[in-house]
């Protein structure tokens, strides 16, 4: 049975982002650290006896750009709500990571700290705070949203010294149709406004289901709402490379059975200064899922990172300084997807 048949990851990702990140030290950490760091076993349709690392290795350039390297928190966040954001940060330092994109500030059973101290902790072990997701819009008013709460966000994102701020919830606030879509894009456009006036950039997460059909006109793409209602030098995207093409076989058809194909990638190359921001996460693909893959480690699964970076990273000379964040929604053991993600991507090389 797949492992996304009985709940709907998607929603799941998108409840639970909040407020679940934590930080905790000492000698009792570093222990825990140590023993968690032992080789998961291999994701259903990997190969059981190659670590990442050497694949796609040998001679030639490699294809992440230097210094670009860097993962969503998200993935971790059991270790750092349990250990805490200095163990974590050192871990991610010694796999070779340069940057570090957050979902939460808060320490879970550590204590607090400061958004000052965080920052500096990041600096400390060479981890460049690149990003941040926050929730669009609640049903609270005293929700810590972009919605409810813009100015505390980016006083806290300015405090951090995030040069992009966004959010990993749909464009749904206020429904599926093309005038739903451009009432949410006005308020992307607002946020990105208001995060420029700060030297940030605004943007967007996307899953799977922005690349559905406006139910008023079956015929629009929403995806293609967002993009022409907002303005692109005001509200950018992080692609999702996993969701966008787990939204490629979901929607590659019309409601009315029409096909509608779609590649992610030109969607980027299209418009490569939209999209400074990447998620990494890999799977295997399942036509037998209802989203088209099983999410594994990256470099386990079937999506062609070699192919993908290389072709954004070929433009212009990477002039556009694109950022990829490896991702995994629920790993098996979080630091071991961290350290075998780092070594598949600095593994991939092209012919020069």
């Amino acid at each position: 049975m797949s492992r996304f048949s009985q709940t709907d990851p998607e929603l799941t990702h998108r409840l639970t982002r909040r407020g679940m990140l934590g930080v905790a030290a000492g000698t009792t950490a570093a222990a825990l650290l140590g023993a968690s760091a032992a080789p998961a076993t291999a994701a259903p349709g990997a190969e059981a006896t190659t670590d990442p690392a050497s694949r796609g290795a040998g001679r030639g350039r490699p294809v992440l750009p230097p210094g670009r390297l860097g993962i969503q928190l998200y993935s971790l966040r059991d270790k750092v709500s349990t250990l805490g954001f200095a163990p974590v940060f050192a871990e991610l330092e010694k796999y070779g990571y340069d940057e570090v994109e957050f979902a939460g500030y808060t320490q879970g059973s550590a204590g607090p700290i400061t958004l000052a101290q965080l920052k500096r902790l990041a600096r400390n072990h060479g981890l460049n705070p690149i990003g941040s997701h926050v929730g669009y819009y609640s049903n609270d008013p005293n929700a810590y949203t972009f919605a409810q709460n813009l100015t505390k966000v980016l006083d806290d994102a300015q405090a951090l010294g995030l040069k992009h701020i966004g959010t990993a919830s749909g464009p749904f606030r206020y429904g599926s149709t093309v005038d739903a879509w451009k009432r949410a894009a006005e308020e992307f456009n607002t946020y990105g406004a208001a995060a420029r006036a700060r030297g940030m950039k605004f943007y967007q997460h996307n899953h799977s289901e922005e690349f559905s059909f406006a139910t008023d006109n079956p015929k629009v793409r929403l995806y293609d709402v967002l993009l022409a209602e907002t303005d692109p030098d005001l509200v950018y995207l992080e692609m999702d490379i996993f969701w966008a093409y787990s939204g490629q076989f979901r929607f590659s058809k019309r409601p009315d059975g029409s096909a509608a194909p779609f590649e992610p990638l030109d969607y980027v190359l299209k418009q490569p200064h939209r999209y400074p921001l990447f998620h990494v996460k890999d799977g295997v693909s399942d036509p037998t899922n209802q989203y088209g893959y099983d999410m594994v480690d990256v470099g386990d699964g079937d999506i062609d990172y070699k192919r993908f970076i290389s072709a954004v990273t070929r433009l212009r000379g990477q002039r556009f300084a694109h950022h990829w964040q490896a991702e995994h929604d629920n790993p098996t053991d979080s630091l071991t997807f961290a350290r075998r993600s780092s070594a598949h991507l600095h593994s991939l090389r092209e012919k020069c």
